[in-house]
Order: structure tokens, then C-alpha cells, then sequence
């Protein structure tokens, strides 16, 4: 396909360091950085702004407001406090004179001003025995110099200590990103067809650039982001549009409705389906049913019963002769759901086999042979069910549990594994709709949003340390009981060997003293999986009454006996992450309780959203709200989700609109072979390649 380039791209593409202001030195701290060229750069978007177009007279100001002030330096010294040395410049404008002062970084500004010398100063006004500003900023004014910082919208950069370091923090960006500007000012191509322009409102990608780093007014500045913020949602929903194009017009398998197994299923069934499983289930069966491959993410929070909804779409795919793999993270979650699926249809004369990294050879071979034979019609296993020894003799339905745990080498591998096998694929972690129909929107979402009517909420407290005695009290009083606890401390990358040690003290103490009459088990990432699985299960047998952990406690893990959790430093988690730990205890018919001790005073108000609401949808908008979506996912699993203005909190309207243009062009142009198309294909290839390479896997 041959597309022709815009200005856009060459002019992108100049290396960094040949950009005035930057040189070597500069050049070597912005590659670091990730800014290799003019492009790169100018897509360094402010992350916040200063209004500083309000210029007043020194008789106007008032206390507390931001003002930017004109005037002469008429006087400077250096003083002395009680306390420390300052430096002291008095500026005058004709209408009064004001005082602005310096604590720190005075030998860097005491050479910074002359008597005479034009001044712009902004800050906030305070009154110290007249008019002040401490640590003001300034722009010096002359007949040859530019102020880039007075009279306008300043935009505020990210910045690092290390870019800091040769002179590029917000000030040093705003220069040489005006430099940039200054060299693409030419009329850059619009990439965009005039009916996206005319219908979305949208300004030129021209004026969106110059405006977004240096805005003429906060109208002017409003069009820009939305300009930018539409390109970055359009162009991840062209990606996820493309691969739903790629996926429906690939024709699957239909497995026609016989019920024999699936009636017989649901008739030996002990409970009721709630609403939403029924819904959620009628969604899969249309999938299985049509000629398009299903891909379909399976959402529900903690404890809702994602389970049984997959036990009942694996029946329909079984009554038409096809097998099922249940790929899980880890071997406790794979024996789990072996053991889930067997009670089921055991008694129907359907076999499930279990395959996991630690069966013996012998024990393997004999399940590999079952499976390419089809005398076993279910397996459940962890990446064991990766490996090219293992054939199906017809693989029908794919399900996925905990999906985002895998890659997308991963799920190439199993899809490889069948013939235009249907996937389903679940997740416990509730995500807001705007953020899924980003990171998933080239599949089709079912949630579940009603909990088992059995299900009894749990009682969510949230403690200072001075409470952690009375806590621990109530916890023995729950183990005299016959009941169990977790016990949890945080384990954050930044600092894992203080907290590992913080992890291992606390735990000799409990150990020891606070729980010394009863048995105690520790499990942490840095252990060996093996160590790690034993500790695991000896708590599922109730050998040990309390589970000491640093957050490596398996999602879906059912203990039914577990009443009570302790989450230490609960303020060091996100919400969404609190939600799902609490979510490993009251999985049976007992009560369970769960106490978040806090460490911070000013994190009360964070932390009592999960006392008020055990609705994970809203505790993970919450979480999105707070912490964006890098952290609410993870950036090992999401790494691909960079951002520059995108707000998936925010965007809900923006994200909706850019969606529904991206799905219209791949719907009627999937090859991008109309001319007015071929310049978006081009920033595809230029900015997301490595996402489009993504598309071509299942």
C-alpha cells in the first residue's frame, strides 16, 4: 500500500539534538527519557496550567490572589531573619512597590537583577509589613528578549531530577519546545477526512499543536485538548476496531443448541441463578450458536459467580462433541476449578482432567494421551497446557481465567491449539466501561453485576494502629471459633526488601507472641513456588489458623473458612486491589470481616469508600479516579497504555465518539484503500506499530 507522507513526519523524525537549546548533554537526558525527536517532544503535553494572563496594578492586588505584576527594580539586598538569610528585591510599577523574597536558592538569584531593570513577577500576594511574594517567579524584560512566561497561559511540564539537571524543568521545556514549534510552522497535513472534522467539531491538527503548548486563551486552549484527546482515543479504537473486523469476518463454529448435557446440569444445580448469570449465559449461547468465532470478556466482581456461568456455556459446547480448555494462572486456581468442574459433570458421565507443571511424568503422559483421544472432554490447567505436546483431538471453547495474568504469546499459543476455537475469557476485577471499551474494546463485555442471594456482605472497618490490639483480640476470638484469617502487608516494587523485611519481623512477632498458640503460615512472592503452593494449601486444609502475605493471595481462591483479613498500610493499595483481597474471605455462609489499618491520617476519606459500598464497579471508578489507568491495571500487564492527555475517568463522551468514528472507517475501509484514509494509516505505522502488530494475534 502506497501512502504518501506528510511535512508531519519528516519534521517528526528530526533528531532531538540538532533542536536549538538542546545540544549533546541535553540531547542524552531527553533520549533517556524517551524524546528521540521533534515529534516525541512536542507530544511532552503539559500536565497542568498557569493562568497568568491576570497583569494588575501593585494598587489593585489583593491578599491570597495569583497575580502577575509589572514593574522596576528599585532596590535589593541580602537581610537576616532570627532563623536564616534571604534575599530581598523591590519592584515598583508607579501605583507601589512590592517586596519579593527569596529563602532558598539565594547565591543562584542574588545576580539575577540590576536597578532599572524592567520585571515581570508572578505569584501569590501575601502582606509581611507591606505587599510580598515569596519565591516568585519572573520573566526579565528587554528589548531583545522574550517573555514566555507573562501575560499568558504557562503551561506546566513533567519533569525529572535528571532533566532538571541540565536545565530542563517547565521552563526549560517550554523553550525549546517553543524552538520545535517555530521549526514545524508550516500548515501540517490534516490527516483526518473533512466528515470526522465537520461531525466531531474538531479544530486542525495544526492549530491543536501550537495551541496545546502555547494557548492564546482558555477557549483556545479547550479546543486543543479535545483535539488531542479525540486523536489519542481514536487512534486505540482504530487498533481494537480493526481486530473485532478481523475477528467477525473470520467464521467460526456453530454449535447448535442440543441440551441434553446442559438440562441435566442446570437441573442438579443446589441454587438459583441470579438474573444477571441468566442474562450473561443467554449472551454466550447466542455467541456459541453463530457462525462468528465468540470473544468475549466475562466480567464480574469477587465472588458473583463467573464459575458456574462458564461450567454451564462449557455444557452447550460438550452436547455438540467439541472439548474445553480452562487455562488458570496458577496450579492451587487449576485444581480449584478441576475440582468445581468435576463435581459437575462427573455425575454425567463427562470427563475433566487436570494438567499442571507438578504432576509426575507418568501421570502427564496418561492425560496428554486422554486429550488428543477425547476421553477427556474438559481440561483444566495452568501454561502446562501451553506446551507443543499438547494436542486436542477438537478443541471448541477456550476459557480464560484471570486473563489479563496472560500474554499475548500466551493466548497465540492456546487459539493455535484448536480450529477457530470460541473464547471466553473472565476477569474478577471489575472495569469501568470506559476504560474496558479501550483496553477491550475489540471484544464483546458481559458483566456481572448481582451477587448469590446467600452472599452476606462484608463488614468493612477502617482502624488506626492504636485499634490493632482490640483487632487482634477479635481475631483469636473468630480462630476459637474454628475459624480462619488473613493477615496482609504491602508489597511495593520501590521499596520490596523493606517491606519484605517489615513482612518477616511482623510475622516472628505474631508468631511468637500476639498468635503464639496457634498455627501460623507465610507466603510471599520472593518464595519458591513450590513453598509457596504448600503454604497455600495447608491453610485450604485448615492445618494453619492465620495466613501471613504480602498480596500474593490468588484471586478466586475459594477458603470458605477464612472470616476475618488484616490489611497493614491499607493506604498503600489501590481501592480496586483492597477490594479484591477482602474479596478471599466470606466466600462461605459465615460473616467476614475486614479491617484496614491505616497509617496516614489524610487517606480516611480514600479508604471509607470500601466501608460504604462493596460494589466493585464503583470502587473501581473510584480507583480510576485516583490513581488513572496504569496503576489500576499494572504497567507490566498494560504497558502499552501511554497516555498524554487521554482521561479515562473524563472522556466518557470523547472516548464514545471517537469509538463510534474508528468502527464506522474500519467497517467500510478495514484495508484503508480510499485516499482520504491512507494519512491515518500512516500515523498508525508511524506511532502505534507495535500495537498493530498486536492485531495480527488472536
Amino acid at each position: 500500500m502506497n501512502h504518501s507522507k506528510s511535512p508531519l513526519f519528516e519534521i517528526h523524525n528530526t533528531e532531538i539534538t540538532y533542536l536549538k537549546g538542546v545540544g549533546p548533554k541535553r540531547g542524552a537526558a531527553l533520549k533517556k527519557n524517551g524524546i528521540n525527536n521533534i515529534g516525541d517532544l512536542i507530544r511532552h503535553y503539559p500536565r497542568r496550567y498557569l493562568d497568568r494572563t491576570n497583569v494588575k496594578l501593585i494598587k489593585d492586588i489583593r491578599v491570597a490572589e495569583q497575580a502577575v505584576l509589572i514593574g522596576t527594580v528599585i532596590g535589593f539586598s541580602f537581610k537576616k531573619s532570627f532563623k536564616r538569610n534571604f534575599f530581598e528585591v523591590l519592584i515598583n510599577d508607579g501605583t507601589g512597590t512590592v517586596s519579593c523574597l527569596w529563602f532558598n536558592g539565594v547565591s543562584w538569584i542574588s545576580d539575577k537583577f540590576e536597578k532599572g531593570d524592567t520585571v515581570a513577577i508572578f505569584g501569590k500576594i501575601e502582606y509581611r509589613n507591606g505587599y510580598s511574594i515569596i519565591h516568585p517567579e519572573f520573566d526579565k524584560i528587554e528589548q531583545n528578549n522574550e517573555v514566555i512566561n507573562t501575560g499568558v497561559i504557562v503551561p506546566v511540564y513533567p519533569s525529572t531530577s535528571e532533566l532538571k539537571s541540565v536545565g530542563l524543568d517547565s521552563r526549560g521545556f517550554r523553550k525549546i519546545i517553543l524552538n520545535a514549534l517555530d521549526k514545524i510552522n508550516i500548515e501540517l497535513i490534516e490527516y483526518y477526512p473533512n466528515e470526522i472534522i465537520e461531525q466531531e467539531n474538531l479544530i486542525s491538527i495544526s492549530k491543536a499543536i501550537k495551541e496545546i503548548h502555547d494557548p492564546k486563551d482558555s477557549n483556545s486552549l479547550k479546543k486543543a485538548i479535545h483535539r488531542i484527546k479525540f486523536d489519542e482515543h481514536f487512534f486505540f479504537q482504530i487498533l481494537m476496531a480493526i481486530r473485532k473486523k478481523k475477528n467477525t469476518d473470520s467464521s467460526g463454529r456453530s454449535f447448535s443448541q442440543k441440551d441434553n448435557i446442559l438440562k441435566k446440569l442446570y437441573q442438579n444445580l443446589s441454587f438459583q441463578l441470579t438474573n444477571s448469570q441468566i442474562n450473561v449465559l443467554k449472551e454466550i449461547r447466542n455467541d456459541l450458536s453463530n457462525s462468528s468465532s465468540m470473544n468475549r470478556l466475562l466480567q464480574g466482581d469477587v465472588g458473583c459467580g463467573k464459575t458456574i456461568v462458564a461450567i454451564l456455556a462449557s455444557a452447550i459446547v460438550i452436547d455438540n462433541q467439541a472439548q474445553i480448555a480452562i487455562l488458570a494462572p496458577t496450579e492451587i486456581l487449576a485444581e480449584q476449578h478441576f475440582k468445581s468442574f468435576k463435581e459437575h459433570f462427573d455425575p454425567l458421565g463427562v470427563n475433566v482432567g487436570l494438567l499442571i507443571g507438578k504432576m509426575k511424568a507418568k501421570d502427564k503422559k496418561q492425560v496428554l494421551d486422554n486429550i488428543s483421544k477425547a476421553d477427556i472432554n474438559i481440561v483444566v490447567g495452568t501454561h502446562a497446557l501451553l506446551q507443543e505436546n499438547v494436542v486436542f483431538d477438537d478443541l471448541g471453547l477456550i476459557i480464560i481465567d484471570e486473563q489479563h495474568r496472560f500474554g499475548v504469546s500466551h493466548r497465540k499459543k492456546i487459539i493455535n491449539k484448536g480450529f477457530k476455537a470460541d473464547i471466553l475469557s473472565m476477569t474478577a476485577t471489575p472495569i469501568p466501561r470506559t476504560l474496558a471499551i479501550t483496553i477491550h474494546g475489540d471484544m464483546d463485555i458481559s458483566i456481572i453485576n448481582e451477587l448469590p442471594k446467600n452472599r452476606i456482605p462484608i463488614k468493612t472497618k477502617v482502624i488506626s494502629q492504636t485499634k490493632i490490639e482490640s483487632t487482634y483480640k477479635f481475631i483469636r476470638d473468630e480462630i476459637n471459633k474454628g475459624h480462619q484469617c488473613f493477615i496482609v502487608y504491602p508489597l511495593i516494587e520501590e521499596s520490596e526488601k523493606l517491606d519484605l523485611k517489615a513482612a518477616t519481623t511482623a510475622f516472628n512477632n505474631l508468631q511468637t507472641k500476639i498468635f503464639k498458640d496457634y498455627n501460623i503460615g507465610y507466603i510471599d512472592g520472593r518464595m519458591k513456588k513450590e513453598d509457596r503452593d504448600k503454604e497455600m494449601s495447608k491453610f485450604l486444609n485448615n492445618e494453619t489458623q492465620c495466613l501471613v502475605s504480602t498480596t500474593v493471595i490468588e484471586v478466586g481462591i475459594d477458603i470458605p473458612n477464612a472470616t476475618v483479613m488484616l490489611i497493614e498500610n491499607a493506604d498503600r493499595f489501590g481501592l480496586s486491589q483492597l477490594h479484591q483481597l477482602r474479596g478471599r474471605i466470606g466466600r462461605g455462609d459465615k460473616l467476614g470481616y475486614c479491617f484496614l489499618v491505616k497509617s496516614k491520617d489524610d487517606t480516611t476519606k480514600r479508604l471509607k469508600i470500601l466501608e460504604e459500598t462493596s460494589d466493585g464497579f464503583i470502587i473501581a471508578d473510584e480507583d480510576l479516579k485516583i490513581r488513572g489507568p496504569g496503576e489500576f491495571f499494572g504497567t507490566k500487564q498494560h504497558g502499552y497504555l501511554k497516555t498524554g492527555l487521554a482521561d479515562f475517568y473524563n472522556d466518557g463522551i470523547i472516548i464514545r465518539n471517537a469509538r463510534s468514528q474508528a468502527f464506522k472507517l474500519i467497517e467500510e475501509d478495514s484495508g484503508f484503500k480510499n485516499k482520504e484514509n491512507q494519512l491515518i494509516y500512516n500515523i498508525l505505522n508511524q506511532h502505534y506499530k507495535t500495537m498493530l502488530e498486536l492485531v495480527n494475534i488472536g
